[in-house]
């Protein structure tokens, strides 16, 4: 009995562990400056915007940054890591859901992504949480 109710508050928990919060890197760059910006001003001034220059820079400093800052820093990186990652999970999460929905849709500007948000109402749990990580919808 015990371990069936293990079981069941594992499983109404999955669809909550599969939804990773992401943030575009645009959103990200918006979040830094919110949260970061008097620190990147003092200690990345100069540094080219760039290749994750400014993350790297303030890793790099910090043990010198704002409370703030340095809790937002590492909690946005996690985001956007997470979104890169799922990025690249979407077309294996997917790809059962591409064949079934989408034959014949050629890949390639968008193409399949675009098939499965159209026929988001039909595909597997996995493909639809992929697609919303990796910041498709």
């Amino acid at each position: 009995m015990r371990f069936s109710g293990l079981v069941l508050g594992a499983l109404l928990l999955l669809p909550a562990v599969a939804q990773a919060q992401t943030v575009s890197y645009a959103e990200a760059a918006g979040q830094l400056a919110q949260h970061c910006g008097e620190d990147i001003m003092r200690h990345c001034r100069g540094v080219n915007l760039g290749n994750g220059a400014i993350s790297q820079c303030l890793a790099a400093n910090q043990a010198k940054l704002a409370p703030n800052c340095a809790a937002n820093h590492e909690s946005i990186r996690m985001m956007t890591e997470a979104r890169a990652a799922a990025q690249q999970a979407v077309h294996r999460l997917c790809d059962r859901d591409r064949a079934e929905f989408c034959p014949g849709v050629q890949p390639g500007d968008g193409n399949i992504v675009s098939c499965l948000l159209e026929a988001s109402k039909v595909v597997s749990q996995a493909c639809e949480a992929g697609l919303t990580n990796a910041g498709y919808r």
